[in-house]
Parts: C-alpha cells; sequence; structure tokens
C-alpha cells in the first residue's frame, strides 16, 4: 500500500515539475520573442533615424552645389551695365587690368562708378595733352586701380581710344598728401598719360604715376 502510494506521489511531482519546466520553456520564448521585437523595433528606428539624417545630408550637398552652380552661372551671365557707353580702354598687361572709360561728360564719370576722366584732362588724341585717370584702390569691386603700387619706372600702359592704340611709359612716380587737389608735375612738351589713386597703407596720401606717350597704331 505504502509502495503504491509512493509511486502516485512520484508520479504527481513528475507531472508537476513538467508541467513547470513546460510553463517556463513556453514563457522563455514569449519574453524571448518580446525581447527579439523591441529589438527588432529600436532597431528599424535607428536605421530609420540614420537614413533620415543621410538623406538630410545628402539634400544639404545637392542644395550647396545647386546654389554654388547659381552664383557660378550669376558670374557667367554679368554684363558690364556701361559696357555700351565706353568711349576707350586703359590696358596695364604687367597687373592685368583692362577697363573701360566712358567720357568725361557721362553722368557716370565717377570714380565711385568706374574710372573717372579728371575735370581739365585732354582726351588721348590732344597733342601735349595729358590724360588723366583716377580710381580707387583697396578691396572693393571699384578699386580698378587696387595693383597700380606693383607697377615701376619703365613699365607700359596702353590706351586704345578712336581706333587708335597709344602706348605710354612710366616716368615718374610719386605721393601726395590728398587735399581734394592734385598737383601733376609732367613735361608740358610732352603727351602723357596720369594714373592717380589712394596710396597703399597710407589713408592720408595719393600716388601719381606719370607717363609719357612712346607710339601710335592704327587698330
Amino acid at each position: 500500500m505504502l509502495n503504491t502510494r509512493n509511486k502516485r506521489n512520484s508520479v504527481v511531482f513528475l507531472g508537476v515539475t513538467l508541467i513547470v519546466i513546460g510553463i517556463f520553456v513556453l514563457a522563455n520564448n514569449y519574453f524571448n520573442e518580446k525581447i527579439d521585437n523591441a529589438y527588432s523595433y529600436m532597431n528599424n528606428l535607428l536605421l530609420e533615424e540614420e537614413i533620415y539624417e543621410m538623406q538630410e545630408e545628402v539634400d544639404n550637398i545637392e542644395e550647396s552645389a545647386s546654389s554654388f552652380q547659381e552664383e557660378e552661372q550669376k558670374e557667367e551671365e554679368y554684363v558690364d551695365p556701361y559696357l555700351n557707353y565706353y568711349i576707350g580702354k586703359l590696358e596695364i598687361p604687367k597687373i592685368n587690368l583692362s577697363r573701360g572709360f566712358l567720357s568725361m561728360d557721362s553722368p557716370y564719370n565717377h570714380v565711385d562708378r568706374n574710372m573717372q576722366i579728371i575735370k581739365g584732362s585732354t582726351y588721348p588724341d590732344v597733342d601735349k595733352g595729358n590724360f588723366i585717370l583716377a580710381a580707387h584702390s583697396g578691396n572693393s569691386y571699384l578699386s580698378y586701380f587696387h595693383n597700380l603700387y606693383k607697377l615701376s619706372k619703365g613699365d607700359m600702359a596702353y590706351i586704345n581710344y578712336q581706333n587708335k592704340r597709344y602706348s605710354y611709359k612710366i616716368v615718374n612716380i610719386y605721393e601726395q598728401a590728398k587735399t581734394g587737389k592734385i598737383a601733376i608735375y609732367r613735361d608740358a612738351n610732352k603727351t602723357t598719360l596720369t594714373l592717380v589713386t589712394c596710396t597703399r597703407n597710407k589713408s592720408d596720401k595719393q600716388t601719381v604715376y606719370i607717363l609719357e606717350l612712346q607710339d601710335i597704331k592704327d587698330i
């Protein structure tokens, strides 16, 4: 009788144990599945965020490239507003300067617009005359004479005017105080070109370049 009871108890214990093990296995699988799903969900969120950030970066790069192309196109499309009004051109090869000038009576004949023909000048075709041009130096877009300081005696400049090319050579360079007037020291028996601009690194000075005519050619 005792053995029968012990056997029954053993069977019950074994059954309960198997049930507990089964429940544990099922619960473990359930929680593992939930954990896997949670990890998958988080990974998907992170992946979507990375993809969004990458796409945002690509969009920024494309936007920058587009802006650069637009700026480049604007530069290519730039048209000098005075192009059809120039009556001549100054060229100084040593400093890569090539700029048109307007007539003395033009409302745009001013240093805040372009190179300026100074009052009292004569045009290049006047024998023993003096053609005087002034322009800003410095770093602004109007500083057409910003590299004049690189010039020395003997350097050449050219004026194209009325189908003629006038060749000039620098014979004198000097500074003077800014007083609102220009003292020009030149040989009155020579046809000259005078260039005037602010002196580099000296706000109270201006530099005058005197050039004498060397040659005239048809163009």
